[in-house]
């Protein structure tokens, strides 16, 4: 039996949801990798504390304070919101991957290519940007997948709003509590599945790349 009308707009809403996440948090994680990289100034153990928080503070904990926080601007319960919400829920596991592989990228490419009379800002998209490739690509991976499965968060700034909040998650959470274990069976397999047929041409795709250029 396939899903259901609503199940289907749950999981479309999801998977807009998670690739308008990706495409933000790389966006943002690219600059602020590349600074806490490489930077030593005393804020950055700051920025790098507050980018982990939500490894460690409860979902609740954060959807709570950003539901205080959006009420003067209209944006809980909205997509905006849940937008806003997973970013930055889902930020650690853009942000620091990334920074590793900044860091492993190391000084002497950017060296050679400062001899070589490239500027600052060239030396970081034409030479570090692609060396990080890799990266980029584990950490876009990690953002995606981790915002499908966002509970806690979205359900506190989101409710469960047909068409507007309701996601995937939401959407499975509430089959199992009426105990449609039918649908709920249904909508998990679809999104496992889904999952692993994203996952597998990206893990092919990294491993040709380190066969070409690291061999």
């Amino acid at each position: 039996m396939p899903l259901s009308a609503d199940d289907w707009q749950s999981l479309l809403l999801t998977l807009r949801l998670a690739a308008a996440t990706t495409v933000t948090l790389v966006l943002l994680a690219l600059p602020l990798s590349w600074w806490l990289a490489r930077s030593r100034h005393p804020l950055r153990h700051v920025v790098e504390a507050l980018v982990a928080l939500p490894l460690v503070l409860p979902p609740t904990v954060i959807g709570f304070y950003l539901l205080l926080l959006f009420a003067g601007h209209g944006l809980n319960f909205t997509f905006t919101g849940l937008l806003i919400g997973s970013v930055l829920y889902s930020m650690p596991f853009v942000v620091q991957p990334l920074t590793q592989a900044f860091t492993a990228v190391g000084v002497r490419p950017l060296q050679l290519a400062a001899v070589l009379g490239a500027p600052p800002l060239q030396r970081w998209w034409r030479v570090a940007v692609p060396l990080v490739l890799p990266g980029l690509i584990s950490a876009a991976l990690l953002g995606f997948t981790h915002t499908l499965g966002e509970f806690g968060v979205v359900l506190m700034i989101g409710g469960n709003i047909p068409g507007v909040t309701r996601l995937v998650s939401i959407a499975l959470y509430e089959h199992v509590e009426t105990m449609q274990y039918a649908d709920a069976h249904r909508l998990a397999l679809c999104l496992l599945l889904l999952s692993v047929l994203l996952m597998t041409p990206v893990y092919v795709m990294l491993r040709r790349w380190q066969m070409r250029y690291l061999t």
